[in-house]
């Protein structure tokens, strides 16, 4: 035994090797090397990337300040929190300025009356509205179309038959259909409130056409949509003060709920995830306690036999 080992260390096969220095150590490591080989190519890239978000934001600021329209101020709405409904009374009201003010002129093919039921009203009434209005309908047994009371199924009807008879009655000018005007348009309801309520005689220089009117939040000033809310000029079922604000704040949460009829769902939505998100982190992290806690602090002994 003694001779075998003596020609191993002849051989150098048992020869200990230098230890290695702290640098060469840090050369021999794959990751410190990749971080360091790359560290300025990262620093360049987030450089970039900070730059390029930053001259996207200034391009944008400057667009809207080179605009010719007011901008709309935010204003305090009841469903601008995180778990904040939509106020259904509002809602209700908001249809009834609707129904007798802006179905005139505005259309919102994509609602139906069936919507309106468990929002604003009961099924009942919402039949009730559907019946004030005639459709044509058929062809029935003979091939002749006719008229009937509307359904729950019949969405709003329009107030002209197609877009050159509206272009027609307004001067040339197309009233937008509104069932998603608060999505459609850059400040959403707050930008509707400020329209509705924004009305002024136009400054000197400003020069109208025949049938257009002054309102700084509309893009160039000029509307052809006249001032149509005023103070009293509806009355509430409910007999709140039908002044020209609250008009407008009615109006434009009926049409927030109309273009996101998912609102309130949404946001029931999101304290059922953070709920079950939290129960979930609490049960995950026992878990990991529990199961973790005899890895953590096991001891490992090395116990040499004995001759």
């Amino acid at each position: 035994m003694a001779a075998t080992l003596r020609r191993f260390h002849g051989m150098r096969l048992l020869k200990s090797a230098p230890a290695l220095s702290l640098q060469q150590a840090k050369n021999l490591s794959s990751a410190g090397s990749w971080a360091s080989g790359n560290k300025k190519l990262i620093g360049a890239l987030g450089a970039i990337t900070g730059g390029v978000g930053a001259l996207i934001y200034a391009l944008e600021q400057s667009v809207q300040a080179s605009g010719s329209e007011v901008h709309s101020p935010a204003q305090p709405w009841s469903h601008k929190g995180l778990f904040d409904a939509l106020d259904h009374q509002s809602v209700r009201r908001g249809y009834e300025v609707y129904k007798q003010v802006c179905s005139a002129c505005h259309s919102m093919q994509y609602i139906a009356y069936r919507n309106l039921v468990g929002v604003t009203h009961t099924e009942a009434e919402a039949k009730a509205e559907a019946e004030q209005i005639t459709v044509k309908d058929g062809p029935d047994d003979t091939g002749n179309y006719y008229t009937r009371p509307g359904k729950l199924s019949d969405y709003f009807p329009s107030p002209y038959p197609n877009e050159e008879a509206a272009r027609a009655a307004n001067n040339g000018a197309y009233p937008p259909d509104l069932s998603y005007i608060v999505s459609a348009r850059k400040g959403g309801e707050d930008y509707i409130f400020s329209l509705l309520t924004g009305y002024h005689d136009a400054p000197a220089g400003v020069v109208l056409r025949e049938g257009q009117y002054f309102n700084p939040y509309f893009p160039g000033g000029a509307i052809s949509m006249a001032q149509v809310l005023y103070n009293e000029v509806i009355e509430y079922e409910d007999g709140t003060p039908p002044t020209q604000s609250q008009l407008a704040k009615d109006v434009a949460t009926f049409l927030k709920w109309t273009s996101e009829p998912e609102h309130d769902d949404r946001k029931q939505l999101l304290i059922k995830v953070i709920g079950i998100l939290g129960f979930l982190t609490v049960i995950s992290y026992y878990i990991k306690r529990h199961k973790w806690s005899s890895l953590k602090s096991r001891k490992i002994v090395f116990v040499p036999k004995e001759k």
